[in-house]
């Protein structure tokens, strides 16, 4: 009897081709666990299992990549808001914003990294102008307006990440490290710095939500004279052209 060796004369299966969707979702993952400064050509390679030159037939470079990852998050967050009223609506929008933020690692470094590019990460700053008109700014002021409100979301998210971090390294809670940021302002001489001694329970208060509401009324009410200015004089403008 003559001994054949066994061989799979079986095709192996071909690999599915890559698509640019599959290339921006595993980049959101990569950026969820590596962080931002994980996220590189090689290092996505690597994830997705091709090499590094195949990446470049759907994306132009690593500054593309980028945008492309903070539109795919622009699609977590619903744009169309149920709330009545200005203020509501813009409140609405500021807390879904903030929330998707937190649901992703640097997130928030990323959207500040990135021009605001691709169309659904475009209709969320569409929705915001749309509400700030409605309300009777001027364009002017819709347009400064939306730009400060991003900021203070992005840079709140942020921080709150940064926060996170910094505990996460030390190998403590959140509510610990309020609580030695607390002792080190008591710490200080009341004599040179009274200020700061006496306001350090409620600059290490930890209350993220209450804070963020805070920052959120300021800046609408700081729009809230200037939208009113406008409509005052815009109703005896439509009336003495009836």
């Amino acid at each position: 009897m003559t001994l054949v060796p066994y061989r799979d004369t079986r095709r192996p299966g071909r690999r599915a081709p890559l698509n640019r969707e599959q290339v921006v979702r595993g980049a959101v993952a990569l950026l969820d666990e590596e962080g931002l400064e994980g996220i590189s050509m090689r290092a996505l390679a690597s994830r997705l299992g091709v090499k590094a030159a195949s990446l470049y037939r759907h994306v132009r470079d690593k500054e593309e990549l980028l945008t492309l990852m903070a539109d795919e998050l622009s699609a977590e967050i619903p744009y169309q808001v149920e709330a009545r009223g200005w203020r509501e609506a813009m409140k609405e929008m500021a807390h879904r914003y903030r929330h998707a933020l937190q649901r992703h690692r640097d997130a928030a470094r990323l959207m500040a990294a990135t021009p605001p590019a691709g169309p659904r990460r475009l209709r969320h700053v569409e929705a915001v102008l749309r509400v700030l008109l409605d309300a009777g700014l001027s364009d002017r002021d819709a347009a400064r307006a939306a730009y400060h409100a991003n900021n203070f979301i992005t840079e709140f998210a942020a921080d709150e990440a940064r926060m996170a971090a910094t505990a996460r390294d030390m190998g403590v809670t959140r509510k610990k490290l309020m609580a030695m940021g607390k002792q080190m302002f008591r710490s200080l001489p009341p004599s040179e710095f009274p200020a700061l001694t006496r306001l350090a329970d409620r600059l290490m208060e930890d209350d993220p939500d209450g804070l963020f509401e805070f920052g959120l009324e300021l800046l609408l009410d700081g729009l809230e004279p200037r939208r009113r200015a406008r409509t005052a004089t815009a109703r005896p403008a439509r009336a003495a052209r009836r």
